[in-house]
Parts: structure tokens; C-alpha cells; sequence
């Protein structure tokens, strides 16, 4: 007996599409409101957070554009899985960054940290669906 999840397919074409349009809100909002990407790249990191912010940007664009089309969707999965492992330092130090903010901005940073893992796994989901 195999679980599903409401709204899944066999193929992950439906999770696929999902993940892309979401990866694509979140690319376009790098450009038009990087400030806010900036803001929680580590500093410890050492390169432009700017340049960080578009070319993360422009990895979600392609990831999500790549989601969506059948015959890049395996490799895609794989990306995207690379993708939210990639970010998930900046993900960690937003609860850094907001630590001195009201409590409910607190709590948001912190539990947005374990939905990592359903993404990977939906990605990776996605991969072994995709022929």
C-alpha cells in the first residue's frame, strides 16, 4: 500500500509545476525586492550579498522554468534539491538576523527552517517519478 498525497501524481508533474511556480514567484522577487535576500546572507560569507541575492535569483528561475518542462525536469529535481540545500544557510541566519524583532517575525524564521525537508523530499520524489 503506498501513501499519496492529495493532488499527486505519477508522474510528479503536478508537484513539479507547483515547486516550479513557486521557485519562479520567489526568483522574480529577488530582482525586484533584492533588499530583503540581501539582508539575510550570511556575513561570514565572502562575496557581494548582492550578487548573491540575483544569482540565487537567477538559479530559481532556471530551476523553476526547468521543473516545468518534462524533459528537464529529472535534472531539474536534482537542482532543486541542490537549490534548497544551497540556501539553507541564509534560511538559518534569517532567525539570526531577526532576533531583535517582534516575536511572531521571530517565530515565522523559525519554523519556515524544517520546510527544507519537505521540499527536498518532494523534489526528490519528483527525480525518481521523472523518466
Amino acid at each position: 500500500m503506498t501513501c499519496r498525497l492529495p493532488g499527486s501524481t505519477s508522474d510528479g508533474s503536478r508537484q513539479a509545476f507547483a515547486m516550479g511556480t513557486g521557485l519562479l514567484a520567489m526568483g522574480v522577487l529577488h530582482f525586484v525586492r533584492p533588499a530583503g535576500f540581501d539582508s539575510i546572507i550570511p556575513d561570514e560569507i565572502p562575496l557581494p550579498k548582492r550578487i548573491l541575492t540575483l544569482a540565487s535569483g537567477v538559479a530559481e528561475l532556471a530551476v523553476g522554468t526547468g521543473l516545468m518542462v518534462p524533459k528537464t525536469r529529472r535534472a531539474a529535481s536534482l537542482a532543486a534539491i541542490a537549490l534548497f540545500i544551497a540556501v539553507f544557510p541564509a534560511n538559518i541566519n534569517t532567525v539570526r538576523v531577526v532576533k531583535d524583532k517582534q516575536l511572531a517575525i521571530k517565530m515565522i524564521a523559525v519554523a519556515r527552517l524544517p520546510f527544507q525537508i519537505p521540499l527536498i523530499t518532494t523534489a526528490w520524489r519528483t527525480f525518481k517519478r521523472s523518466a
